[in-house]
Parts: structure tokens; C-alpha cells; sequence
């Protein structure tokens, strides 16, 4: 008797061993099932979105929903037998000059193409919802409705950020030798055309000594669904009461005044042709065009300029309230260095996969992307994910599964 139960415990125990032990790519198939549908946010993540739903979290374990280990130093080295030579993505504007580099890299070492087409947050929803593209990519985490529609199509979805960003406020002012300080007050009021004076008293308060012409304001705006959008007018209304009552915060609103044009290289191009013009763009966008950009006044009541350094300061003081879904917004973060218009990005991911070769593939490419590939993040102006955010993505992307068993091959 005492034999036949130290067989039976010792055979439990080689079980249970077998399934903490099973590698992401290891061919072990998942103990759980995911998530049916999102559950909702934790009350303790103050800045997600208002009625934003949540998908499915890591657990304790170090998996997510499906469950697994991950080998967080899993490395790609090169192509993988069996895996889809191509990938599609579209989306969000704001890092598309970081994935423009990332893919091209990623297709030297792996012979993986991926072709990603910015279109903006909004249009790349509708087509990761519609399933006419491998994944999405937006600045702005889905809301409950956009959750709801693409996981009742296609399963569980998985928001992976990939990189941080500042969004800036540019302006087309001739003869200014300084950067210009801008409050949500003054700002808010141009684009609802209260202020309608560059030497408006407001805006010279802001900025004593510097000499601001006696022109007519003009405002320039995203026409397309923007994450953009969604970070500057969520800036706006949560520093702006005003703002906030009469417009609201979203990829797209209402806009009282002023000139429409389609992505980040359109406001770009719109505020650098028309002479006295104010917009806002992914600092890139200013970077490339040598256009200024203001110093911003943040949570703390100093003006800071967008930075690597001011953008990792508003996520270091903002991660304590990041969800395990990872759906979350530093905006208007607190302390003195945190630049106010800060936002995450992420690549969109349904959870359940079909296609093997696409999963192996995508997956592959999600790995490189947070482990190696982001190495060339600062090069490029985005701040990189912090260890302890790249701590739940990586058992996030092992979570993805292609008929019930892991879909990232471990290499």
C-alpha cells in the first residue's frame, strides 16, 4: 500500500512539473481555457479610459489567461522552419517611423516581411476587428464597443505597447528665438477659438519677454481616427475644464475651428505651410520637418519639454497604475519632469490564432520587436518599455495560442 501511493505521488508530481515547466514554444498545450470576453478594468487604474474594457491579463504564474512559462531570454537569431514568410499590420501613425526600422531590420535577420500601413489608430481598429490584417496597431487602447466587436469575431484580444512617445505642440511663428510655454488653458482655448490672437494677454503671460506678432491664430487638427488625437485631447480635458465640458477627449471630437489633415505628416505638412498656425504631431514628425516645440505645462505647474527623459519620467510615475491588461494612459502625469503629453503605443494581437505559420511568424516578430528590436528605440525619439512593463509582455505574447497549444516557438 505505501508503495502504490509513493508511485501515484511521484507520478502527480512529474505531472505537475511537466506543466509549470512547458516552455512557450515547448508543444505543450494550454491548462486553460482563455477569457470568453474582457472582463473590466480594476477601479485601481485611475487613468484608463472611461468605460474602457479590459482583455485577458497574466496571471501570477507568469503566462496570461491561456497560462505557461515563458524563457524570458528566448532569443531570434534568424528564419524559422515553417513559419509565414509575411505579415500585415495597419494603424496608428505615431510609431510608424519605429516600425518602418523595426521591420526592415526584422526582415534582414529573419527574411519575415511585414508590411505595416499607417493609416491611423482608428482605421487600423476597423481592419484588426475585420481580420483583414494580422494585427493592428493604435495609440489609444480599444474601447468597450471596439472590445466587444472584435472578440466576438475573433476571440480574446491582447494589447502589447511597444514603445512610449511624446505627442507636441508645434507652431509656425517667424522670428521666435526661444521655445514657446503653453498651458492646457492657452492651448485649449486656440483650438476652441476663444483666443484668436497670437499676442492674446494669456499667451504673453506664459511667455514674458519674448515678442508674439499681432496675427490671427490659426489651428490645424488630425481629420482622421488618431491615437494622437486621443492623447492631446485627453491632455486638454483632463487639464482644461473647459475644454473638457464643450469637446471631450477621443480619437476623434468635434473640432470647434481650424484646418483637417489626414495623419501626423499631414498636420505636420498643414502647420509648416500656413504661416502663424499651431497643431499637434508625434515629436518625430516636428523633428524631421525642423519645427518647434512648446515647452508644455504639466500636472506639477512647470513648463517641460518633450524629451526621452520627461516622457520616461511621466511613465516611471505613472506605472504603479498600469492594469495587467495593459491598457492604460500616462497622461498628465504627475511630478515636476513628467512631460504631460506622454502615451504609450500598442501592437493589437488576437490571443487565439488559426493559421500556425502566421502564428509562429507573429509571434517571432512580437518577441524580436520587445527584446531586441526596441534597442533602437531612443535613436528614434521613443522611450523603451521599462523592466517592469517588459515583465508582463513577454508572458502576454507566450499567451497567444494557435489551435489551443502555444504559438511562439521558444527561438
Amino acid at each position: 500500500m505505501h508503495r502504490s501511493l509513493t508511485r501515484i505521488t511521484f507520478m502527480l508530481a512529474a505531472l505537475a512539473l511537466a506543466l509549470v515547466g512547458a516552455a512557450c514554444g515547448g508543444g505543450s498545450t494550454s491548462t486553460s481555457a482563455p477569457s470568453a470576453a474582457p472582463t473590466t478594468a480594476p477601479a485601481a487604474a485611475p487613468t484608463a479610459p472611461s468605460g474602457a474594457a479590459t482583455s485577458p491579463a497574466p496571471s501570477a504564474s507568469g503566462g496570461a489567461a491561456s497560462g505557461g512559462a515563458c524563457d524570458v531570454n528566448a532569443k531570434i537569431s534568424g528564419p524559422y522552419q515553417g513559419e509565414a514568410n509575411s505579415l500585415t499590420g495597419a494603424g496608428a501613425t505615431f510609431p510608424q517611423p519605429l516600425y518602418t526600422r523595426w521591420f526592415a531590420d526584422y526582415n534582414k535577420l529573419t527574411n519575415v516581411k511585414v508590411n505595416y500601413q499607417g493609416v491611423g489608430s482608428g482605421a487600423g481598429i476597423t481592419q484588426f476587428t475585420e481580420n483583414t490584417v494580422n494585427f493592428g496597431a493604435s495609440d489609444a487602447p480599444m474601447t468597450d464597443a471596439q472590445l466587444k466587436a472584435a472578440t466576438d469575431k475573433n476571440g480574446p484580444v491582447l494589447h502589447i505597447p511597444t514603445a512610449f512617445g511624446a505627442v507636441v505642440v508645434t507652431y509656425n511663428i517667424s522670428n521666435l528665438s526661444q521655445p514657446l510655454n503653453l498651458s492646457a488653458d492657452t492651448v485649449g482655448g486656440m483650438m476652441l477659438g476663444a483666443i484668436t490672437k497670437w499676442n492674446d494677454p494669456k499667451i504673453a503671460a506664459e511667455n514674458p519677454g519674448v515678442t508674439l506678432p499681432d496675427a490671427d491664430v490659426v489651428t490645424v487638427h488630425r481629420s482622421d481616427g488618431s491615437g494622437t488625437t486621443n492623447a492631446f485631447t485627453s491632455w486638454l480635458a483632463a487639464a482644461n475644464p473647459d475644454w473638457k465640458s464643450k469637446v471631450g477627449a477621443g480619437t476623434t471630437v468635434n473640432w470647434p475651428t481650424g484646418l483637417g489633415a489626414q495623419g501626423n505628416a499631414g498636420v505636420a505638412g498643414e502647420v509648416k505651410n500656413n504661416p502663424n498656425s499651431i497643431g499637434y504631431v508625434e515629436q518625430i514628425y516636428a523633428e524631421q520637418n525642423k519645427m518647434p516645440m512648446a515647452n508644455i505645462k504639466n500636472a506639477a505647474g512647470k513648463f517641460v519639454k518633450p524629451s526621452l527623459e520627461s516622457v520616461g519620467a511621466a511613465m516611471t510615475n505613472s506605472i504603479a497604475n498600469v492594469p495587467n491588461d495593459l491598457r492604460f494612459s500616462i497622461i498628465n502625469a504627475p511630478g515636476d519632469a513628467s512631460y504631460p503629453i506622454s502615451t504609450p503605443t500598442w501592437l493589437l494581437i488576437y490571443q487565439n490564432q488559426k493559421d500556425p505559420a502566421i502564428a509562429t511568424a507573429l509571434t517571432r516578430m512580437l518577441w524580436w520587436a520587445e527584446t531586441d528590436g526596441e534597442k533602437v528605440n531612443p535613436e528614434l525619439g521613443y522611450t523603451p518599455l521599462p523592466d517592469a512593463l517588459k515583465a508582463k509582455v513577454l508572458p502576454m505574447i507566450c499567451s497567444i495560442t494557435v489551435n489551443g497549444k502555444p504559438a511562439f516557438p521558444g527561438k
